[in-house]
């Protein structure tokens, strides 16, 4: 099983710890079996992290056994890491996430040398200071860069979390393990999200069984005139409801959920890229395309590539990018 080992060191911010120990403890694979096995360890016997003192039950040896190793940001930019854990950090042969400003203690074991990374908005600048060997992006949620991942302040370690989970075991893993953690179903972010929830159907308004519907439908080519009809609305009071009830437009939500299908389809071997943008709607493959990139960020042969269908989870390789 995948070994998933949390760093705690006097501190840290305990949310940033609870984070990864609460996203990989959650994600199931079929059958209900754990998809990761989650451990926490420290140098010292306890660890202070802030308003309260953490007892691990693995000292730092456990790093040695972990696919993947995770550093939890910290309150103190100023406070020194301790040599055993820069040490253990900079030879491990895991893959390594940061959370927050835990992107520090990578940087000064050496880890994000050569790398684009980020931290919490505002340590940024001080980040990109201290370590101008290592490309700063403020701007977004997370980085993935291969063996190396980093998140941005506080929840969007969540993100990147969930980011994991979706590369290691697909999306629907990862839909399962959002709902889990009970996560919101869009993040607005400056990267493209790669995470892919179930179709969002709002329970306790007057368009769940139209929403329903659409989910249901989302392999015919359906207009506004379409919806509207199925609706027994006009256009326009069709537009209206959707803008107060789902904060969108009916062509806006449908094609979103068409392009989480087509995530879903895109890792299945059995399908062609050619023809997942018509088993999800769109008339055109240009049209898919275009519509692929706008909600994804990335072209869906470039996902296909990013995520390729049967791929198991595995041991990050040494070295490179």
């Amino acid at each position: 099983m995948h070994q998933v080992m949390v760093l705690a060191y006097d501190g840290v911010i305990p949310f940033d710890l609870s984070v990864p120990v609460e996203v990989f403890g959650r994600a199931r694979l079929a059958g209900g079996r754990l998809a990761y096995e989650v451990g926490v360890c420290a140098a010292t016997d306890e660890v202070r992290a802030g308003a309260v003192s953490i007892r691990t039950p693995h000292d730092l040896s456990a790093l040695a056994e972990a696919d993947t190793v995770v550093v939890p940001g910290v309150a103190d930019l100023d406070a020194a890491v301790p040599a055993a854990i820069r040490d253990v950090l900079a030879g491990s042969t895991a893959r390594l996430i940061s959370i927050c400003t835990g992107a520090f203690t990578l940087a000064v074991a050496g880890r994000l040398d050569g790398r684009r990374a980020t931290t919490h908005w505002a340590a940024a600048a001080e980040l990109a200071r201290r370590h101008p060997a290592v490309t700063v992006d403020p701007d977004v949620l997370f980085v993935d860069d291969g063996p190396v991942l980093t998140s941005a302040g506080a929840a969007a370690g969540l993100d990147l979390c969930l980011h994991v989970v979706r590369r290691d075991h697909g999306a629907a893993v990862a839909a399962a393990t959002a709902r889990s953690c009970v996560m919101p179903l869009e993040r607005a972010g400056g990267q493209a999200q790669f995470i892919t929830y179930e179709p969002p159907v709002p329970a306790g308004n007057s368009l769940q069984p139209l929403l329903a519907w659409l989910t249901d439908n989302l392999h015919r080519p359906l207009t506004l005139a379409d919806i509207a009809e199925h609706a027994s609305m006009s256009t326009r009071s069709l537009s209206r409801h959707f803008r107060d009830q789902v904060g969108t437009t009916p062509i806006q939500w449908l094609n979103r959920q068409r392009i989480r299908r087509a995530q879903h389809l895109l890792e299945r071997p059995d399908q062609a890229i050619e023809r997942v943008g018509a088993l999800v709607g769109f008339t055109s493959p240009t049209a898919f395309r275009e519509c692929f990139r706008q909600v994804v960020g990335v072209s869906p042969r470039d996902y296909r590539a990013a995520f390729p269908p049967g791929v198991s989870p595995r041991r990050p390789p040494q070295g490179g990018r």
